[in-house]
């Protein structure tokens, strides 16, 4: 899937014996689609898994196919680059406990208490800043010619478009929440962001 604006971020609190992820390091394992997949799968799932499994499930997404439709040499091209690259990076970094010998991963404690956020937006979607710029830019607009009088925002009292205004901040509000929280955060939903299902 094509994306046109990617934003990355990582948010929570860490427990006291452990300290929060360097933002360096998590822009490094989040700047890779395939380590995205891995966490988002293994969020979603609240446990440890073993590798086959995890491969199947990031092989499918990457070939936007279910897992019952997915190849043999996908899910193993899959599993090997896991196995030998992905799963030993994101275990040194902290994100991750591999077992390699078992051949099980489970995300780290510290991963499991924070909450990363890929925004993924299609060409036809307005980021949300935009979105709210416009939204005060129609309130002044708004505002500004029911003050010098003008028909027909003259029609409506003061009251009535602070009241409307309101309402649609609050429903954008309540939209946006929405979406950062069950949209764009990773392991919210049983497909990541990323992908079209």
């Amino acid at each position: 899937m094509r994306m046109t604006r990617a934003t990355i971020a990582a948010r929570g609190v860490a427990d006291d014996e452990e300290r929060p992820f360097e933002r360096e390091a998590v822009l490094d394992v989040l700047s890779n689609r395939r380590r995205r997949y891995v966490i988002h799968y293994l969020k979603w799932l609240g446990r440890e898994t073993d590798l086959r499994d995890l491969a199947e499930h990031v092989a499918a997404w990457e070939n936007e196919v279910e897992v019952t439709q997915l190849d043999y040499t996908d899910r193993k091209r899959v599993q090997n680059a896991l196995h030998q690259f992905h799963l030993p990076k994101m275990n040194d970094g902290g994100f991750v406990d591999y077992d390699s010998r078992r051949g099980v991963v489970g995300l780290s404690r510290q991963t499991a208490s924070t909450n990363f956020y890929v925004d993924v937006l299609p060409p036809w979607t307005v980021p949300w800043g935009l979105y709210y710029l416009g939204l005060s830019a129609l309130s002044f607009v708004c505002f500004g010619a029911a003050a010098v009088g003008l028909p027909p925002f003259t029609l409506v009292s003061p009251l009535s478009w602070s009241l409307f205004l309101g309402v649609v901040l609050a429903v954008s509000s309540v939209g946006h929440c929405y979406d950062d929280y069950y949209r764009m955060r990773l392991g919210a939903r049983e497909h990541p962001p990323e992908t079209r299902t």
